[in-house]
C-alpha cells in the first residue's frame, strides 16, 4: 500500500541504471513493459520532474491513482537533503526516506560505492533537525536505509529521528548472498541476483532466515532499550541527548548532529497533521464519480458533458482508479464510459486512466497530459471557433504521454517538449513535437505528422515512430546513438501508418490527416521510420 519514488539511489546519487540486454527475460520484459533481449536505460533524472512544483504535482498524480496508499519519496543523504525533504513534505509525502551510500546494489559502479554519498547518519539529522525548524516534522515519516544491520543502528537512526527503518544488504546475507558484486552480470553464483534457470537452482534462501534475522534485530533494539528506560520506539524518535561521541583523538565536532532545535515542537509523525490532498472537492469526485456510479456498477455504456479549466488536476485519475479497483485491467471495452470536456486541461489530464475511459478535450492542456496511460483514450482538438491551424499551433504541454503503457491517444495540434517519453505501449498521432521526443521509448508507436525538434529518439530501445519528413531534414534533430531511419518498404508498416492516420482524422477532424489520405501515395515516399537497431533484429525475427 505504498507507491516510492525514487529520486535517487544511495550509492551511486545522480546516475542512472543499465540493465544489460541479457538480463532482459520474457518475464522481466513483460513487467518493465519493453522487449526480451533489448537493454534497458534508465535515466538519472525523472523526465517529468524538474522542480519541487513538478514533483509536487507527481505526488499528487500518485495520490489520485491510488487514494488508499501511501506516497513516499526517496531522498540521498547529502549536503542539503533537509531542504529538500522540506519541500517534498509541504508537496504532500506522506513517508520521507533517506538513503545512505554504503548499501545499495552491486552493479553500482566502484566509483559510485565508494566516492559519492554519505552517510545515513548525517542526512537523518539534517532532515529531522530542518522539518522541525520548518515546522513540518509532524506531517511526513522519515525512514532510512543504507546498510543498517543490527539494532544498535536502529537505535542510532530513531535517537537522531528516523521512524521506518529499510533493510537490504544482511536479508540477501542471510539468503545467501556472498558479495561477489556481479549483480550485473546475470552470473551470481546463489541464484540470488539472477535469472538464469540453471543458477537459480543454486538458490537456498528461506523466509525463515530472515524472520529469525528481525528477530535477532528486534531484541538487541529492546535490550538498548531497557537500558536507557524507553518503552516505546516513538519514545526514541529525535532523542539525541541519548547519544554521547566516544573518546577517540580524532577532533570530529559532533553538534550539528547532535542538535535538537526545538523542544517544544513536535518530534515525530502524528497522523492527524497528515497533508490533505482534498480529493473530495475534484471533479472526479464532485462529478464523474457521481454521475458514473449507476453505469459503473452494471459496466454500461454511458457518455456526459463537462466544462473543466486548467486548476483542475489530474482530471479522470481518480475515476480511472476506481474502475481499476473495481474490474481490474483490460475487463471493459473501449469507449465504455465517455467524457467530452470543454476548456483547458490541466496539469496530469487524464494521467493514468485505464482502458474503458475515454476522455474526448475540446480546448488545449497542460503539463503531463496521458501520464501514464494504461489503456485509455485520450482525444484532443481545438476549439470549434478556434482561428488557426491546428497543425501549427502547440495546444498541448511538456511531457505528454511520459511512462505510458498502453492506450491510444489523438492529439489535433503540436505537442511540447519531451512527447512520449518512455513510452511503453501506447499509440499516439500527434501533428508536430518539441525538443527530445520519444526519449528513452520502450514500445508502442508514435506518429509526428509534422516537424520535431532536436535529439528525437535518444536513448530510444524500443517501439517504432513514424515522422512525416516533408523537408528530408529529420537526419539533422535525431540522435543516431541507438536507433536507425529508413523509409517505409514493408507492407505492415504502410497499413499500420495509415491505419493510425485515418483513426487520427475520424477522432479529431485533423486537416492535416485529411490532407495526407487523400494523397498518400505522394506523401508515404515523405515518412520515415525510427527504429531501435537491437529491437529491430528482434521485430524482424519475430515478424
Amino acid at each position: 500500500k505504498e507507491i516510492q519514488i525514487k529520486m535517487a539511489q544511495g550509492a551511486k546519487p545522480g546516475e542512472g541504471g543499465h540493465l544489460p540486454s541479457e538480463k532482459v527475460y520474457p518475464w522481466i520484459a513483460e513487467t518493465r513493459h519493453s522487449t526480451a533481449g533489448v537493454g534497458l536505460i534508465s535515466p538519472p533524472p525523472h523526465h517529468d520532474i524538474y522542480s519541487i512544483e513538478d514533483l509536487a504535482q507527481l505526488i499528487y498524480d500518485l495520490k489520485n491513482a491510488n487514494d488508499k496508499a501511501r506516497i513516499s519519496v526517496k531522498l540521498v543523504s547529502e549536503a542539503g537533503v533537509g531542504t529538500v525533504a522540506a519541500g517534498v513534505a509541504k508537496a504532500g509525502a506522506q513517508v520521507i526516506l533517506i538513503s545512505g551510500y554504503d548499501g545499495g546494489t552491486g552493479a553500482a559502479p566502484k566509483s559510485s560505492v565508494y566516492n559519492a554519498g554519505l552517510p545515513w547518519e548525517l542526512g537523518v539529522a539534517e532532515t529531522h533537525q530542518t522539518l522541525i525548524l520548518n515546522k513540518l516534522r509532524s506531517r511526513v515519516r522519515i525512514e532510512t536505509d543504507g546498510k543498517l544491520m543490527t539494532g544498535r543502528d536502529v537505535l542510532v537512526a530513531a535517537l537522531l529521528g528516523a521512524e521506518e527503518f529499510g533493510f537490504a544488504t544482511a536479508p540477501l546475507v542471510t539468503m545467501g548472498c556472498v558479495m561477489m558484486r556481479v549483480c550485473n552480470l546475470d552470473t551470481c553464483p546463489m541464484g540470488i541476483a539472477t535469472q538464469n534457470p540453471e543458477l537459480r537452482k543454486r538458490f537456498k534462501g528461506k523466509p525463515e532466515y530472515i524472520i529469525n534475522f528481525m528477530h535477532f534485530v528486534a531484541q538487541e533494539l529492546r535490550e538498548y532499550m531497557a537500558k536507557l528506560g524507553i518503552r516505546t520506539v516513538d519514545e526514541l524518535i529525535g532523542r539525541t541527548d541519548l547519544l554521547y561521541k566516544k573518546d577517540c583523538k580524532a577532533d570530529i565536532d559532533f553538534s550539528k548532529i547532535l542538535a535538537n532545535p526545538d523542544n517544544n515542537e513536535k518530534q515525530h509523525f502524528y497522523a492527524g497533521d497528515e497533508f490533505d490532498f482534498e480529493l473530495d472537492k475534484t471533479p472526479d469526485k464532485t462529478v464523474l464519480i457521481k454521475k458514473f456510479a449507476h453505469a459503473l456498477k452494471n459496466k454500461s455504456p454511458k457518455t456526459i458533458d463537462i466544462d473543466i479549466k486548467n486548476t483542475d488536476r489530474s482530471f479522470g485519475t481518480l475515476f480511472g482508479s476506481e474502475i481499476t479497483r473495481m474490474y481490474g485491467d483490460n475487463v471493459l471495452d473501449d469507449d465504455t464510459f465517455t467524457v467530452k470536456c470543454n476548456g483547458s486541461g490541466g496539469q496530469s489530464f487524464g494521467a493514468f486512466i485505464p482502458k474503458g475511459l475515454t476522455l474526448k478535450l475540446c480546448g488545449d492542456s497542460n503539463d503531463y497530459f496521458g501520464k501514464g496511460l494504461s489503456g485509455g483514450k485520450l482525444i484532443l482538438t481545438p476549439p470549434e471557433n478556434a482561428n488557426f491551424r491546428a497543425d501549427e499551433n502547440i495546444i498541448v504541454g511538456n511531457v505528454a504521454l511520459y511512462g505510458a503503457t498502453s492506450g491510444k491517444a489523438f492529439i489535433n495540434g503540436i505537442a511540447g517538449e519531451r512527447f512520449c517519453v518512455r513510452n511503453s505501449g501506447a499509440y499516439a498521432v500527434c501533428e508536430g513535437v518539441g525538443d527530445h521526443g520519444c526519449e528513452y521509448m520502450t514500445g508502442g508507436r508514435a506518429v509526428i505528422l509534422g516537424k520535431t525538434g532536436k535529439n528525437f529518439a535518444a536513448g530510444m530501445s524500443g517501439g517504432i515512430a513514424y515522422v512525416l519528413d516533408e523537408k528530408h531534414d529529420l537526419y539533422m534533430r535525431l540522435n543516431k546513438s541507438l536507433v536507425s531511419s529508413e523509409t517505409l518498404s514493408e507492407k505492415e508498416d504502410i497499413e499500420e501508418l495509415k491505419g493510425m492516420i485515418q483513426e487520427h482524422a475520424e477522432l479529431t477532424g485533423s486537416e492535416k490527416a485529411r490532407k495526407i489520405l487523400e494523397n498518400f501515395e505522394n506523401y508515404i515516399g515523405s515518412f520515415k521510420k525510427i527504429i531501435p537497431n537491437d529491437y529491430a533484429k528482434i521485430y524482424r525475427k519475430e515478424n
